[in-house]
């Protein structure tokens, strides 16, 4: 079976985001950037489905040599090999779609595991319209996947109020949720293993920008809080101030 991972390279969790001087992206000095925490069950989800069904798992990203840094944290964990499709320039979700796709009919993988969303910009686009491109299958927000014997396929996905149970066939296009997996820590054997493991550079295909930012802005500040009274004889006050200032009744 071959199994395709798609990956990003975003900021850390934990690192203050700058608006850059050009207010259209983030000030990228002394940023950190990791492995999407979407995509590292999207990535654990395809080392389980090779350790049952056998065959090989690619991840694969968009983006400069920085993206290699993740690649290699995707190899450590056990995926055998990588491809960068390099590109520099800023892409909107469609672009980077229409790449990932062109690449991914080449190598016409029988699954394809996306991060339900990346958490930079958390459009939650790519993964779906990959599957549109390529015209397959596709299931979103995924904490339960099986593949049975002939490429069937039953998943458990989130909806607002509970879960869902659909089934499919491969080939097919997954994005995984937490609670899909507990992603594995890469071993040191791994980890030095991931040092000499390929990563092929292809140039990513060209794609139609459809969406241009025009301006990042940080959210305004929020106003201090305001204590109106310790007791029931606040209640009056609390409410007209609730009506008439905040008018949330």
């Amino acid at each position: 079976m071959k199994i395709v991972v798609c990956v990003n390279h975003v900021p850390d969790t934990e690192t203050k985001i700058k608006i850059g001087p050009d207010t259209k992206s983030i000030d990228r000095a002394g940023v950190n950037y990791m492995l999407s925490p979407y995509d590292e069950f999207a990535v654990e989800e395809a080392l389980k489905i090779k350790e049952k069904f056998k065959g090989e798992v690619i991840v694969m990203s968009l983006g400069g040599d920085a993206h290699k840094e993740t690649l290699r944290k995707a190899l450590a964990m056990g995926v055998e090999r990588a491809i960068l499709l390099r590109d520099d320039s800023v892409r909107d979700s469609y672009g980077v779609a229409q790449a990932i796709a062109t690449e991914l009919k080449e190598i016409s993988p029988d699954v394809t595991l996306f991060g339900k969303q990346s958490i930079d910009y958390d459009n939650a686009q790519v993964g779906t319209l990959v599957a549109e491109m390529l015209g397959l299958p596709s299931v979103a927000v995924v904490v339960k996947l099986e593949i049975q014997d002939g490429g069937k396929v039953v998943c458990e996905r989130e909806i607002e109020g509970g879960h869902e149970i659909v089934e499919t066939r491969l080939p097919a296009v997954f994005l995984a949720q937490k609670g899909l997996n507990e992603p594995r820590y890469p071993s040191l054997k791994g980890i030095m293993a991931a040092k000499t493991k390929p990563i092929q550079e292809k140039p990513a295909a060209s794609a139609q920008i459809r969406v241009e930012t025009l301006e990042m802005r940080r959210p305004s500040a929020k106003a201090a809080g305001k204590i109106v009274g310790t007791d029931k004889s606040a209640v009056p006050e609390l409410v007209r101030l609730l009506h008439e200032e905040a008018k949330v009744i």
